[in-house]
């Protein structure tokens, strides 16, 4: 009985003071603190975020471009143009797409450039949050479509929004100054289009003279009249006329 006491006393003695290694001392043992690195972390939307916001922006981008920029306005005069001449489908809707769409980039580049370096990369580098940069961005553009938009059309959208005129016209929210951008627009281009069109209409009523003169009244106007218009346009110079009216129209050049 007493060696099996003595066993037992050993044994005991073994399990309340083990001596195998000691495990790995906690985060707080020896006064010690947790350090986390947040160097590396900063406030740049993920990609995922970004892929998001360019696809929206490109499903925008033929509104934008219709809307907020002088497009519009360099499509409907080319149009004008054409027409003046008599001509149907020369040059084609494609080319003079294509030269308004070149003109508006050329007259919107510093308007462009302002937007960049205000919302686009300040955003991009995590300076500014999403609304702040939105804002900033959108001052330049707003400021563009201002330059450009007259008082009266400001006036009519305002009224038939049924809501109070602004005291100054930097006041005058976004959705009011859009449409009232667009019919700025459109009235310029019809001013520009009926200045280019007496000319031609001039040696339209020549020529149809002298033929009802000469009693050639089965004699389509049109055929003879339309040489004697592609000379003078070619003589002109109309086509640089023209371009050069339009950017001039907008302080640029």
């Amino acid at each position: 009985m007493t060696t099996l006491s003595l066993t037992l006393s050993r044994v005991a003695l073994v399990l309340a003071e083990p001596s195998g290694p000691n495990g790995p001392d906690g985060p707080g043992k020896g006064g010690g603190t947790v350090q986390i690195d947040l160097s590396g972390m900063t406030d740049k939307p993920s990609n995922s975020l970004l892929v998001f916001l360019a696809l929206t922006l490109l499903s925008l981008l033929p509104a934008i471009v219709l809307t907020c920029t002088s497009f519009t306005k360099i499509l409907v005069v080319l149009g004008l143009t054409r027409n003046a001449l008599g001509l149907q489908q020369t040059p084609n809707n494609q080319v003079l797409a294509g030269l308004a769409l070149f003109l508006s980039l050329f007259i919107m580049s510093p308007v462009l450039s302002q937007v960049n370096d205000d919302g686009v990369q300040p955003y991009l580098d995590g300076d500014k949050t999403t609304q702040a940069a939105f804002h900033d961005g959108m001052e330049p553009l707003r400021a563009f479509m201002l330059d450009n938009t007259d008082d009266g059309e400001l006036q009519l959208l305002t009224s038939v929004a049924d809501r109070k005129l602004p005291e100054n016209r930097d006041d005058v929210s976004t959705a009011t100054l859009i449409p009232a951008f667009v019919l700025s627009e459109l009235k310029d281009a019809f001013v520009i289009g009926f200045i280019i069109f007496i000319p031609f209409l001039v040696i339209d009523i020549v020529v149809s003279g002298a033929l009802m003169s000469l009693g050639m009244m089965m004699m389509p106007p049109v055929m003879v009249s339309l040489p004697f218009k592609l000379l003078l346009f070619v003589m002109v110079d109309g086509w640089a006329l023209i371009i050069k009216a339009l950017v001039a129209s907008y302080g640029t050049g």
